[in-house]
């Protein structure tokens, strides 16, 4: 006899945000100066030195030539240089605030063509542009690739995290500077990270507090803009003071954050309930297959003995009760109500989506 039963287990991390009081944090911590940021540089280049791993693409011939020509070879009318020691990449980097000519910046090499590995490889001088299509910076190095890949005569390979990727530390050279904004105006407007109407208001009342009355002024939800001093020296003393002022920021609004891919369920501390009743009842499906012989009759003739499958199917529910949110429910007596009924994650979510239908869950519900 054969049995097989099918059921259906979701392992789930749920984290329970439980009231604290708040701490004061630095202005550096939940704000930026507007206009003091980073670009994005990126360009292509030519990896060489590979160990037959490179491209088997055109365009990584193509660009051989094109380089080749740049330095004085020309090779002869309707030859395709093809080599697998080479390969065709993009090259990416970022461009901090303030960097100056001669500094050096990390960057990221990964392979655009069908190459295998870039293990051992060289990245030829690449210039790299921004966004308006002027070089910044020069890349260039000996890659560092963490991932491997190896295969044997009969075709099997294996490969250890990603070989086509690898990293130059240093390897980028900045040509030119980014003009910022930092001493252009009279004053400073400091970024909310996460905009938010109480935290702008109390950062305006902090500074005010801690430098002088009608100072910072908060123009909208997510800027402050204070007063600066004009002389660039001064400026940057008076940035580094405003950014240690430290103030307490408001509570974060009430939101239930579901992951739909791992389950994962995060309740904030200011999540309320209204009054609602639930009642929760999980189903459980059970089949189970039972092999059974048939034979033919004593005196039968012609007859045979044959197997024949035998299923039985069982559904079975939960006698969970209903439970009563009362007025005002906080965060540890809704889990503890759930608790009491057995539901997991996936449970609370449903659980929790029927409470937003109802009108009765005071949170936002965000599936990420």
């Amino acid at each position: 006899m054969v049995s097989r039963k099918n059921s259906y287990r979701i392992i789930s991390l749920v984290f329970l945000l439980i009231a604290q009081p708040a701490f004061a944090e630095r202005v550096k911590d939940i704000a930026s100066v507007e206009g003091v940021r980073s670009n994005m540089l990126v360009g292509f280049g030519l990896v060489v030195g590979l160990n037959k791993t490179g491209d088997k693409t055109k365009f990584s011939g193509q660009s051989l030539r094109s380089m080749l020509a740049k330095m004085g070879i020309t090779l002869p009318p309707g030859i395709d240089p093809k080599s697998k020691n080479i390969a065709a990449v993009t090259v990416h980097a970022e461009l901090p605030p303030f960097a100056k000519p001669g500094q050096k910046i990390d960057v990221t090499v990964s392979s655009i063509g069908d190459a295998k590995s870039l293990r051992g490889g060289s990245l030829l001088m690449t210039p790299l542009k921004a966004a308006n299509g002027q070089v910044y910076a020069l890349a260039q190095g000996n890659l560092i690739v963490a991932g491997l890949t190896a295969s044997g005569a009969d075709g099997s390979s294996i490969t250890v995290n990603i070989p086509s990727v690898g990293r130059i530390p240093g390897g980028g050279m900045i040509e030119q500077s980014v003009n910022t904004p930092f001493g252009d105006n009279s004053t400073l407007t400091l970024n909310l990270n996460f905009p938010d109407f109480t935290n702008a208001n109390r950062l305006a009342m902090a500074i005010n507090e801690a430098i002088g009355p009608s100072t910072a002024r908060p123009i909208d939800g997510a800027s402050v803009k204070v007063n600066a001093p004009i002389d660039r020296s001064q400026r940057v003393s008076f940035v580094a003071m405003l950014e240690n002022i430290s103030f307490e920021p408001a509570e974060a609004p009430a939101r239930v954050i579901i992951n739909s891919r791992t389950g994962t369920v995060v309740i904030n501390s200011q999540v309320r309930v209204k009054p609602a009743a639930v009642s929760h009842g999980s189903l459980t499906v059970t089949i189970s297959e039972d092999a059974q012989v048939s034979q033919p009759g004593p005196f039968s003739r012609g007859g045979e003995t044959v197997v024949v499958p035998k299923s039985t199917v069982e559904v079975g529910e939960d006698d969970n009760h209903m439970f009563v949110f009362n007025p005002g429910v906080s965060l540890n007596e809704i889990v503890r109500a759930v608790n009491q009924v057995g539901a997991g994650p996936s449970d609370l979510v449903a659980i929790l989506e029927a409470l937003k239908s109802a009108g009765a869950l005071r949170a936002e519900l965000i599936v990420i």
